[in-house]
């Protein structure tokens, strides 16, 4: 580093600590947040599979007793074979995949060798966002580590309507902010130098949602 840059460098750094020596700092719950939190939806559900389909992805709904059967149309639509259960599935949703596929326990976790030839997981969430159609996971019970919705190529999520918020704001708000978060909003896609889709580059290829009537 020549001296100009070192010169530099000590003026912003000291612009810097001026601002803060002489300001007071504030936190977070001092911060306005005059904003809307609401967003009026008729159907949080209804608009949350309009917006999850626009994706790409494939979306189901069923009631609680039809989840394991619409999990199971969506992994053979998908082909797959080798299924990745992570811990806190509930049984009523693990133990129909467990009869008819090739299924992995996450316990001790699996090595990536291994993760990378399940071709699909199958995984719960913490809230979902109607106006956006993303799924937030925390990777608490039944979602599993971060690697197992990263590394195989169908992602199946089931969604409670009852976690379907209808924005943001209300999503933050169930949220804790000391967990881990992947917000899913589709399947991975991205664009190649010739602005080509290209999917499944940086996750799952394909993801599968059924939405849970869970009233």
């Amino acid at each position: 580093m020549n001296r100009a840059s070192r010169d530099g460098r000590r003026a912003v750094l000291d612009s810097v600590r001026a601002a803060l020596a002489g300001g007071e700092r504030t936190s977070a719950e001092s911060i306005p947040r005059e904003y809307r939190r609401q967003r009026p939806v008729e159907s949080p559900a209804e608009l949350f599979r309009e917006r999850v389909a626009d994706y790409r992805a494939e979306v189901r709904a069923a009631d609680s007793a039809g989840a394991p059967e619409a999990v199971l149309r969506a992994l053979e639509h998908a082909a797959a074979g080798r299924v990745v259960l992570p811990e806190g599935l509930p049984a009523t949703w693990a133990e129909p995949l467990a009869e008819r596929y090739e299924t992995f326990d996450d316990r001790p976790p699996l090595p990536t060798a291994t993760l990378e030839g399940v071709d699909a997981v199958v995984t719960t969430c913490t809230v979902a966002i109607a106006s956006t159609g993303t799924i937030v996971l925390d990777h608490g019970p039944g979602q599993g580590r971060r690697a197992l919705t990263l590394l195989p190529d169908t992602h199946v999520c089931l969604v409670p309507a009852s976690r379907i918020v209808d924005d943001v704001p209300a999503a933050l708000a169930a949220l804790d902010p000391g967990r881990p978060m992947t917000f899913v909003s589709g399947p991975s896609a991205t664009s190649d130098i010739e602005l080509e889709r290209v999917e499944g580059v940086h996750g799952p290829r394909d993801l599968h949602v059924v939405v849970v009537d869970d009233a």
